[in-house]
C-alpha cells in the first residue's frame, strides 16, 4: 500500500475560507498531507470542471474541492453552484471507472484549521486504500 506521501493529491480551495483555513492549520502547526498540492480559487463557484478531469487525466489519484460553509459564501451562492457541477463530475467519474471517494469536497471556515488538517488527512488515507490509479482504480 502506497503512503500518503507517494499519491498524487490535489486541492481547489476557495480563498476567503478553505484557503485560509489551510494557511490556518500551517500557523498552528497542524499537518497534512504533503502531497497535497493546492491551487487557489477566489470561490469554489469559479471551479471548472474541466479542471477537476484534467487532474484526474495528469494522474491525480484524488481530487478535493473545499469551499466556504453553505449560507457563508462571499460570493452569496458560489459554493452551491460548486456542489451542482460536483454531481454531475461524479457521474463522469464513475462512467470513467473511478471510485466516487477520489473526488472529496469540504465545507471549510477560515478559523477551522485543525478540522482542515484532519479532514484532509483522513481523505486522504481513503485514497491510500483505494491505491494509486494506476492500480486500475
Amino acid at each position: 500500500m502506497p503512503k500518503t506521501a507517494d499519491l498524487r493529491l490535489i486541492g481547489f480551495l476557495c480563498d476567503h475560507c478553505a484557503y485560509a483555513g489551510a494557511d490556518e492549520a500551517g500557523r498552528a502547526g497542524k499537518a497534512y498531507p504533503a502531497s497535497f498540492k493546492i491551487v487557489r480559487l477566489p470561490c469554489s463557484g469559479r471551479l471548472d470542471p474541466q479542471w477537476v478531469l484534467l487532474a484526474f487525466r495528469e494522474g491525480a489519484d484524488g481530487v478535493l474541492v473545499a469551499g466556504c460553509h453553505p449560507g457563508d459564501c462571499h460570493y452569496r451562492e458560489g459554493n452551491q453552484g460548486m456542489l451542482k457541477s460536483i454531481t454531475l463530475l461524479r457521474r463522469v467519474l464513475v462512467q470513467l471507472g473511478l471510485a466516487e471517494a477520489r473526488l472529496r469536497v469540504l465545507w471549510i471556515s477560515a478559523r477551522e484549521g485543525e478540522t482542515f488538517a484532519r479532514r484532509v488527512t483522513d481523505w486522504a488515507e481513503e485514497i491510500q486504500v483505494l491505491g494509486p490509479r494506476g492500480a486500475g482504480r
